[in-house]
C-alpha cells in the first residue's frame, strides 16, 4: 500500500503568543495538536514545519524545504488565524511547480479568526488558478479528514507515477482497440515511459530456471492454495514463466508490464494466467492482452489499496437484481479466495484451447465478500476518462455457488460476485471497455476521483 507523507504547517500573523482582547492567544495550540493527530491516525505521516509563517520570507523558507523534500508528497496548510495572502502566495506558487498537491485546512470556530486565515487564502489561490483543495470541517470529523488524506494520497500516487518505467511484452491481444496507449501521452500526462519487449527473453529465462527454484516454489503454494500443484509438465512451465517475470523486473528495472497473453507466448510456451495471478498477489500491477488501460486502473487500485485487485471480465450485468460477475482468464490474487473455499484458492487447468493452445494453471475461487469499487480507465475520441461506482461483493450460498458458476460455461475461473450501487443505465452506458477492476474498500473511490482531478481526467462517477 503506498506511504504518504505531507508537510504540516501552521500559518497566521498572531502569533507567538499575541492575544486578543479577552486576553486569549489567537493562535489554539490544542487544536493544533488535535489536527495533527487526526491525520496520523488516517495513516498519512507528517513532516511538522515548527515555526508558524506568517511574513513572506518564513513562507519562502517553509515551502522550498517541503518543495526539495523528495520524502514529501503534498502540503497541508492549517489556518491558525488570519495571515495576509500576499505573503504566502508566491512562495505558493513556486512550491507548487514541484507538482506536490496543495491542503489548505480551516478548523471551525469563531475564536482566533481561523475561517477568515482560510478563506482569504484559497481566494488567493483561484486568483492565480492554482490547484488545491480547501477544508473546512474539525479534526474529530472523519468525513472531513479524510477530504485531506485522500487528496494527499491521490497526490503520492501522481508523484511514484513520475518517472515510472511499464514494459509491455508483445503487441495487442485479441484484437482489442479499447485498450490500446500513446506513449507521448501516457509520458505527457503521468511521466510513464512504455518500454516495448517481444517475450522471446522472457521464454528463454523461464526454460533456464533452475529446477530446485522451480520445486521449491511449487512446495511453498500451500500458503495460498488448498493444495500444492500436480507435479507435471504444465505446473513447471507455468512456474518457471513467473519466476523468470520476476527475475526480468529485477534485471530490467521496470515497475509495471503488461502482456499480450494470446495470440502469442500462450500458445508457444505456456498460458500466463499462474504468472498474472502471483504478480498481483506480490503486488505488482499487471494486465493481459496488453490492455494499458486496465493496466494503469489496476496500477491505481493497488497502490492506494491494502488489499489486493481483481480485474476481468463484466461476463454478465442483471440490470434488475444490479448484480455483476466479474469472470477472468483464470487468473486472480489467490489472497482474495472467501469462505466456501476456506479462504484459499484451487487450481485448474486454463481450458481454452482457441486462448492458449500451450495450456496453463489457472486459479479458481470466489472472490471474499467485502465493500469496493470497480473502475476501469478508457479513453473516448482520444482523451482519457475514468468510470467508478461503489459496490458491495457477496458470496452466494453454498446450495447455489455450483449452479451460479456452471452458467457461463467455465465454472473453473474465478469468480467475483458484485452489486453496485448506482443506476443500471448509467452504468451500462458509460463503460468503456469488457474489463471492470476491482478494488476492496470504500475510501478508493474518493482517492481515485482526486488522483483524477489531479492529472485533469474526466470522472464518470456513478
Amino acid at each position: 500500500m503506498l506511504k504518504t507523507k505531507a508537510a504540516f504547517i501552521v500559518y497566521g500573523v498572531h502569533k507567538d503568543g499575541i492575544l486578543d482582547t479577552q486576553g486569549n492567544t489567537f493562535i489554539d495550540e490544542k487544536i493544533i495538536e488535535e489536527a495533527k493527530q487526526a491525520l496520523i491516525e488516517g495513516g498519512l505521516e507528517i513532516a511538522v514545519h515548527e515555526t508558524i509563517i506568517a511574513t513572506k520570507q518564513e513562507a519562502i523558507d517553509a515551502f522550498s524545504k517541503a518543495k526539495k523534500d523528495d520524502s514529501i508528497d503534498a502540503l497541508v496548510l492549517f489556518s491558525g488565524t488570519w495571515v495576509w495572502s500576499a505573503h504566502l502566495l508566491a512562495a505558493l506558487q513556486d512550491f507548487s511547480n514541484s507538482g506536490k498537491a496543495i491542503v489548505i485546512w480551516t478548523h471551525p470556530g469563531s475564536q482566533g479568526w481561523r475561517p477568515v486565515g482560510g478563506l482569504v487564502l484559497t481566494a488567493a489561490l483561484k486568483e492565480i488558478g492554482l490547484k488545491h483543495r480547501f477544508v473546512y470541517g474539525a479534526s474529530s470529523n472523519p468525513l472531513e479528514v479524510q477530504k485531506i488524506i485522500s487528496y494527499c494520497k491521490a497526490s503520492a500516487m501522481r508523484k511514484k507515477l513520475n518517472l515510472a518505467t511499464v514494459c509491455s511484452f508483445g503487441g495487442r491481444g485479441m484484437g482489442q482497440n479499447c485498450g490500446a496507449a500513446d506513449p507521448s501521452q501516457w509520458v505527457k500526462m503521468f511521466g510513464i515511459d512504455i518500454d516495448s519487449r517481444d517475450t522471446t527473453k522472457l521464454i528463454e529465462t523461464a526454460k533456464k530456471m533452475d529446477e530446485t527454484e522451480v520445486e521449491t516454489y511449487r512446495l511453498s503454494l500451500t500458503k495460498y492454495f488448498n493444495s500444492i500443484p500436480p507435479d507435471n509438465d504444465m505446473t513447471n512451465r507455468s512456474i518457471r514463466i513467473f519466476l523468470a517475470m520476476k527475475q526480468l523486473k529485477r534485471e530490467w528495472n521496470f515497475d509495471y508490464y503488461t502482456i499480450q497473453s494470446f495470440p502469442g507466448i500462450a500458445d508457444d510456451y505456456v498460458a500466463t494466467c499462474f504468472m498474472q495471478s502471483m504478480m498481483m498477489e506480490e503486488g505488482i500491477a499487471t494486465s493481459t492482452i496488453s490492455d494499458f488501460n486496465t493496466l494503469l486502473t489496476n496500477i491505481l487500485l493497488t497502490e492506494m489499496s491494502s488489499e489486493r485487485v481483481y480485474y476481468g471480465d463484466l461476463q454478465h450485468i442483471n440490470k434488475e437484481e444490479k448484480e455483476i460477475k466479474i469472470i477472468g482468464d483464470g487468473a486472480i490474487p489467490p489472497s482474495l479466495a472467501g469462505s466456501l473455499s476456506g479462504y484459499k484458492a484451487s487450481f485448474a487447468d486454463h481450458g481454452i484451447p482457441t486462448e492458449g493452445a500451450a495450456g496453463g494453471l489457472s486459479v479458481q475461487l470466489v472472490a471474499k465478500s467485502g465493500e469496493g469499487i470497480l473502475a476501469r480507465l478508457g479513453r473516448v475520441n482520444g482523451k482519457f476518462q475514468m468510470v467508478l461506482t461503489k459496490c458491495k461483493i457477496f458470496e452466494p450460498s453454498r446450495e447455489e455457488i455450483d449452479k451460479r458458476r456452471k452458467e457461463c460455461g467455465i465454472p473453473a475461473w474465478p469468480h467475483a460476485f458484485i452489486r453496485f450501487e448506482c443506476d443500471a443505465d448509467k452504468l451500462i452506458q458509460s463503460w468503456n471497455n469488457e474489463y471492470a477492476c476491482l478494488g476492496y474498500g470504500y475510501e478508493l473511490y474518493q482517492q481515485i476521483i482526486d488522483f483524477c482531478e489531479l492529472t485533469e481526467i474526466e470522472v464518470i462517477a456513478l
